[in-house]
């Protein structure tokens, strides 16, 4: 039998008075909502960066300018325009100008190492990238092995001093050496001074939009191809999880990074398509994330378990007045409850569970902001989402209560990964996105999340894939074998262990490792702790067995 057709939705019941069951979607692209904002709300701040405000009218007008620029470059639609940038104004103009040119945005960590950018490069096939020019001597050391054909870069300005410290890596330029530009490197500037084309280029809804990369549950970082359709539902469907929103008053914090598409569908797209202001923060960092609440007075802050328990947890957050917070969502990781009672305790305000993946624009589920939540759960699905537990045939879906795979469908779900047709396959099957995670229904329609079916591991809200780390390990000459797990974090819910058997006869260190990995990977997916073992537990055929690692012995 087609479970399809035995769907039955309890959770429908339990949306909030005002949120549809099912929306009308318009046939737009994703630029589209910065024009219809800056036509109904033109002086209205778009963004505020350290003090700095840029209104909606002033962002349309660069962001043609920049998509004009594209085109004199040669970009064309299709072309994919990757971007190294932390959540700052060139941002924004970047990715809804490559977006108008019909060119497909590919958002980087601006961490990567150099080995991940080249992997990310080549695979894409990028040919411009856009970043700041800190990271202009990395991208120009993998170039030559990539499409990358022009990097535009953007300079340090007045605003820029203290991404320094958020770039830590790059030990001599926070030491203050200069980062020199040959003089025929396009900038940022030259491309914004560019008169924008009368005529717009013409895009079509189904064409691709964004291009982002993750490890979904089995290592290899692979493109989600998402279309300007699968944004624009997602963007519709998380406005109508929030019918309190004011458009053209409301004021939103950008922590989330927009390279990540919790943060560019839930904060910026959000923000752009109701008019909001957004809070430009290029790094999480405490103290300034609690200064900007205070003094902006944000209604909205998407974050992460991490973000929240910093706040709950600094000895001076009674100081700052975050009364103004009327909503969040939490993703990534589970939501300890007592820091969600903390928090709405301190800030008045309603802090809930969602969910979603990459692949699916990417939100899927979320508890009800106003009416009935529960506790350990990420929610009921949203509008014109669907989500069911199967067995292990991927065919049978499980009554409430018995635990499987989450499968999930909906006008945002992914077209596939970018010439992945076998992992598509995988992934995709008969109309259901297979999440690999692991969780049970109750009888109301409230989904939640029991394992992972993989080994992924989530640590402040970012995927690391231990395959990649287990990689860069075994390239260390003393490393014999080695295997990465996540150990419980009260912070960070996670962190990464490594298990290492060392060669005979050699020798290394926790912290030769882990400067080791240092070097090969972004600090997120840096081991925090490594246990030497004379052996790893394995399966009769020799795998190494992860979960046996983090066993009692």
């Amino acid at each position: 039998m087609d479970t399809a057709t035995t769907l039955t939705r309890p959770w429908l019941r339990f949306y909030d008075p005002g949120v549809p069951h099912t929306l009308t979607y318009p046939q737009i692209i994703v630029p589209s909502f910065l024009d219809e904002t800056a036509a109904r709300f033109g002086d209205r701040p778009a963004a505020v960066f350290f003090g700095a405000r840029l209104s909606y009218r002033t962002l349309q007008t660069l962001v043609d300018r920049f998509a004009a620029g594209l085109i004199q470059l040669g970009i064309r639609p299709g072309d994919r325009v990757s971007l190294h940038l932390p959540n700052c104004p060139q941002f924004l103009i970047a990715y809804y100008g490559t977006l108008k040119t019909g060119a497909i945005v590919v958002p980087f960590n601006p961490l990567y190492t150099e080995r991940e950018l080249e992997h990310q490069l080549v695979d894409s096939g990028a040919e411009v990238a856009i970043a700041l020019d800190l990271l202009y001597p990395r991208l120009a050391a993998v170039r030559p092995k990539t499409h990358v054909r022009a990097i535009v870069v953007t300079p340090i300005n007045a605003h820029f001093p203290p991404l320094l410290r958020w770039l830590y890596p790059l030990k001599a330029y926070r030491e203050g050496h200069v980062v020199r530009i040959p003089r025929d490197v396009p900038t940022f500037r030259t491309l914004l001074e560019t008169s924008p084309t009368p005529r717009g280029i013409s895009v079509d809804p189904d064409q691709p939009a964004a291009l982002l990369y993750t490890g979904g549950t089995t290592g290899i970082p692979k493109g989600a191809v998402l279309t300007h359709r699968n944004l624009v539902c997602n963007i519709y469907q998380s406005r109508a999880w929030f019918p309190q929103l004011q458009p053209g008053r409301d004021v939103v914090v950008g922590i989330l990074p927009f390279f990540h598409s919790y943060g560019m569908t839930s904060v910026m797209n959000l923000a752009v398509s109701n008019g909001l202001e957004t809070v430009l923060i290029p790094r999480f960092q405490i103290d300034t994330l609690l200064q900007a609440i205070a003094k902006y007075r944000p209604q909205l802050l998407p974050g992460v378990p991490t973000i929240y328990t910093a706040i709950v947890s600094h000895p001076r957050v009674t100081h700052y007045d975050l009364g103004s917070i009327r909503a969040c969502v939490s993703g990534a990781a589970p939501l300890p409850t007592d820091v969600q009672a903390r928090f709405e305790t301190l800030t008045g305000g309603r802090l809930v569970e969602g969910y979603g993946q990459t692949e699916a624009s990417p939100v899927t589920h979320a508890n009800p902001l106003e009416g009935t939540r529960k506790t350990g759960s990420i929610g009921i699905p949203f509008p014109d989402t669907d989500a069911r537990i199967v067995d292990d045939t991927g065919e049978v879906a499980l009554p409430p209560g018995q635990v499987g795979e989450l499968t999930v469908r909906g006008p945002q779900v992914m077209q596939g990964y970018w010439h992945q047709p076998e992992e598509t396959a995988q992934a995709l099957r008969g109309g259901w996105l297979f999440t690999g995670d692991m969780a049970k229904m109750d009888e109301d329609g409230f989904f939640y999340i029991v394992d992972r079916k993989k080994d992924l591991i989530i640590t402040g809200g970012l995927n690391v894939y231990p395959r990649e780390v287990d990689e860069v390990l075994y390239a260390h000459p003393a490393v014999l074998e080695a295997a990465v797990v996540g150990i419980p974090d009260p912070y960070k819910g996670e962190v990464v262990k490594a298990f290492v058997v060392l060669r005979d006869g050699h020798h290394a260190t926790a912290d030769d490792l882990i400067a080791h990995c240092k070097r090969q990977l972004a600090p997120h997916k840096v081991p925090k702790r490594v246990e030497f073992r004379r052996e790893l537990p394995k399966s009769m055929v020799g795998k190494i067995l992860r979960r046996a690692l983090v066993e009692p012995r």
